[in-house]
């Protein structure tokens, strides 16, 4: 008979405030992945026989039996109908003040307890050694000893987007209290540290996506300029590797292997700084890398890359602010049908054209010399114009688009799956239809002249969303019928 070990966690209490709430969390977590890296280091020494060893994720349980009215303007924070609602918890140092914020909220609206304990779940032993320099997960075979008969193993059941994409099936009538599960997180988490170099605890709130490295020295140039004002409100710069400077002046060494996405990190001590990632081209990279970011709950992310004007009147370094967008991308088809409308969100788009004005000094009817709104497509061939152009030229002019990329849409449905507010601005960067080719001849001018300025309005747009209150940058328009309370 198999022998199983687990720790003497704590029983389930009610909780009324949310900090001591999430320290229990802590307590709990911190105590179940010291348990799982104090037998791994035993069991690679010594494997035992007929033993499981196995340590939970906490929980966060609510329960109520009232349909209790809340302020019909809150997008989040309150659950719409009475139910035993629970969220297993991974990293509550990291999200801890996501963590204080929501279940504030939750308590706060419904005047009700949160039940804090160990959930059904196991923590696969991956996640819990993540982070200890001093452990690696021997490969299968590799050990002397089949790791999933004496640990647990991520388990894909756990690690899917059914709630967000609206199929998940409630176990034993326990609804979804958070978006995504304890091991969803933690397989996001390992990936963002994979593909970006960076760990997930420097990433901020705001998010500029790009499609082009030129826009990296950009952003560290500007960095620098912040860390030299200690008005800046910014604290460090932190690039691949997690190469952390605070000092303007300091240099930061070459990295000789660039990862899939660079990314880097002007931080502020609130997490409320700005990210930046070189997604790199094509549909396939926007939506991993917003898979993985999603499950940070930024509060905005944004597309600031270059695309194909698809109009006569469009200039080379004109600027296109989507407010629509036609997918023919194909990557979130079968997470987000195709005729789910991806509507602009109003916040983003007038913090983007706000932006573009204070940037360029043009306002009104002026502006519109070097910016357009309209249907931005994306497309995952890269070499379209190569095709028959009767069918995809027809297809562009009956969705009236103006501008073609192979990032935006992806970017904006998935911030549409994953409830954060997105927006793109792009920059004209060649226009295949008129003649107008990529050519490095022309680009080398046109991106001298024009990258800094596009990114300064990136971040222009990041600063001002800063200082719009959450509630009104999370609206109900991302929001289905049927929400978890925590955003």
């Amino acid at each position: 008979m198999t022998k199983i070990l687990t720790p003497d966690a704590p029983a389930p209490e009610a909780f009324t405030d949310a900090t001591a709430a999430v320290d229990r969390l802590t307590q709990l977590y911190t105590q179940a992945c010291t348990f799982l890296r104090d037998h791994f280091q035993r069991v690679l020494e010594n494997p035992p026989e007929a033993t499981r060893i196995r340590a939970f994720y906490p929980e966060v349980r609510f329960r109520t039996s009232s349909y209790a009215r809340v302020d019909s303007r809150l997008s989040f924070g309150h659950v719409s109908s009475p139910g035993t609602f629970a969220a297993t918890i991974t990293r509550p140092d990291l999200f801890r003040n996501y963590l204080i914020q929501q279940i504030g909220l939750l308590i706060g609206n419904h005047d009700q307890p949160v039940i804090i304990g160990p959930s059904d779940t196991p923590i696969p032993v991956h996640f819990a050694v993540t982070g200890d320099t001093a452990a690696s997960i021997p490969q299968e075979g590799a050990a002397d000893f089949t790791l999933r008969d004496i640990f647990d193993v991520p388990d894909l059941s756990t690690t899917n987007d059914d709630i967000v994409n609206g199929t998940y099936t409630a176990p034993e009538g326990v609804r979804p209290l958070a978006p995504f599960t304890a091991q969803r997180i933690d397989y996001s988490l390992a990936r963002l540290s994979h593909y970006t170099a960076t760990d997930a605890a420097h990433f901020q709130n705001y998010v500029l996506f790009t499609n082009y490295q030129f826009y990296v020295s950009e952003f560290e140039d500007y960095a620098r300029t912040q860390l030299a004002d200690p008005d800046s409100g910014y604290t460090s710069f932190v690039s691949t590797g997690n190469v952390e400077i605070t000092d303007g002046d300091t240099p930061i060494p070459e990295t000789m292997k660039m990862p899939q996405m660079p990314t880097y990190h002007l931080k502020r001590a609130d997490g409320s700084g700005i990210t930046l990632v070189n997604i790199g081209v094509g549909p396939s990279n926007a939506k991993t890398a917003t898979d993985h970011i999603a499950v940070l709950r930024p509060h905005a992310w944004v597309m600031v890359g270059h695309c194909a004007g698809l109009r006569n009147t469009q200039q080379l370094g004109d600027f296109v602010l989507a407010h629509a967008y036609l997918r023919e991308d194909h990557v979130l088809d079968d997470d987000l049908p195709v005729w789910t409308p991806i509507p602009a969100l109003a916040e983003i788009q007038i913090a983007l054209e706000k932006s573009v004005a204070q940037v360029t000094r043009l306002e009104g009817y002026e502006l519109k010399r070097i910016m357009r709104t309209g249907t931005v497509a994306t497309i995952d061939n890269r070499n379209w114009e190569l095709r028959d152009q009767s069918g995809p030229v027809q297809r562009l002019s009956q969705s009236r688009s103006i501008a073609l990329d192979m990032e935006s849409a992806t970017i904006a449905a998935n911030g549409y799956r994953f409830r954060v507010p997105y927006g793109t601005l792009l920059c004209v960067s060649d226009k295949p239809l008129h003649g107008e080719l990529k050519l490095p001849g022309m680009a080398s001018d046109f991106y001298k002249t024009q990258v800094s300025r596009h990114l300064m309005i990136g971040i222009r747009a990041m600063e001002l969303l800063r200082s719009t209150p959450l509630e009104r940058i999370h609206s109900r328009k991302l929001r289905s019928f049927d929400e978890t309370a925590f955003l």
